[in-house]
């Protein structure tokens, strides 16, 4: 049968019980007191679904308050049917794509989408690596440098000048295993370093190309093999960044095919958006419905307004 075919769904009291038994694993949790299984369903004829009354604190809840989808006038059913289609789209699927296939306005599907990426961000997790394993290192640049016309005195041609900062982007692989990506305001030889110590054992090989970005922290490791990508050399044994390249190919190709526009201010939510999926990745021996059940279980307690979301600008990365 198709997950399509999920009554989850489709059916809201379905959507309700499918992310109770994801939010609660443990039981009924109160969001206002946090007493555990003190609490009954309301029955009233004007009662919503999914309503229960704590016996503790006497305060009504549902399993949304505290999550991405607390103050949401969207469906459940609908909430999941887009969580699943993101988890399962390789690169992404755009805000009017969801705003067709959901039925709901442009802005409320662009608002979904970023709650939903909020709910991918990895909120711990100790160092990658370990004795033996190989941690890739690489950085990159995404998105075109903002041009602004540079005030010249009245009477004068202006000049157009270029923002310098081009969107630096340091990702962190374990060969085989997980991806931390970090959006940095610079990059520099001192934010590299910073970023690679908090987030790789010190037993761990470390892989990177010729820059010397790295420098500053590759003492600190097992080793630290380099390949010469100026040299045209991309492997030396097993001496790569292949993995960590394959990572940028992957966010590289759904941000310009499938998001298109960016601003700065949301990328790392498309960061850990791309992240998520491939930590939870069918080599891992994770598929679709696997992703979107763990990807539920990660809604509590990062619940975003759309004020916080989109303050100063328009619809970006739709």
């Amino acid at each position: 049968m198709s997950y399509l075919n999920a009554p989850h769904l489709h059916d809201e009291a379905a959507a309700y019980r499918f992310v109770e038994a994801r939010v609660w694993p443990q039981g009924r949790v109160c969001p206002h007191c946090g007493v555990v299984d003190e609490s009954s369903a309301m029955k009233g004829k004007s009662t919503r679904i999914g309503t229960y009354k704590c016996y503790a604190c006497r305060k009504p809840f549902t399993v949304k308050i505290g999550t991405i989808f607390e103050s949401s006038h969207v469906k459940l059913h609908l909430w999941l049917q887009a969580i699943f289609l993101i988890a399962s789209s390789k690169k992404g699927i755009s805000s009017n794509q969801l705003h067709r296939t959901l039925g709901v306005t442009l802005k409320t599907a662009w608002f979904m989408s970023h709650r939903i990426r909020e709910a991918m961000r990895s909120t711990g997790g100790g160092p990658l690596g370990g004795e033996g394993a190989v941690v890739e290192v690489d950085e990159t640049y995404f998105g075109k440098p903002a041009k602004s016309k540079a005030l010249a005195p009245k009477g004068t041609r202006r000049k157009r000048t270029i923002d310098r900062n081009s969107r630096p982007i340091v990702a962190l692989v374990e060969r085989g295993g997980q991806v931390r990506s970090f959006h940095v305001p610079t990059c520099t030889k001192e934010e590299v370093s910073k970023i690679v110590l908090a987030n790789v054992s010190r037993e761990s090989r470390l892989h990177t190309d010729e820059s010397k970005l790295y420098t500053g922290a590759d003492e600190a490791f097992a080793s630290h093999e380099t390949v010469k990508h100026s040299a045209k050399e991309y492997a030396r044994g097993d001496v790569t960044t292949n993995s960590v390249e394959g990572v940028f190919s992957v966010f590289k190709r759904g941000m310009r095919g499938t998001y298109q526009h960016c601003a700065e201010k949301h990328l790392h939510r498309y960061l850990a958006e791309f992240d998520f999926r491939f930590n939870n990745r069918t080599a891992l021996g994770v598929d679709d419905d696997l992703r979107t059940e763990q990807l539920v279980q990660g809604v509590v307690g990062k619940r975003l307004t759309y004020q916080t979301t989109n303050r100063g600008t328009g619809l970006a990365g739709a």
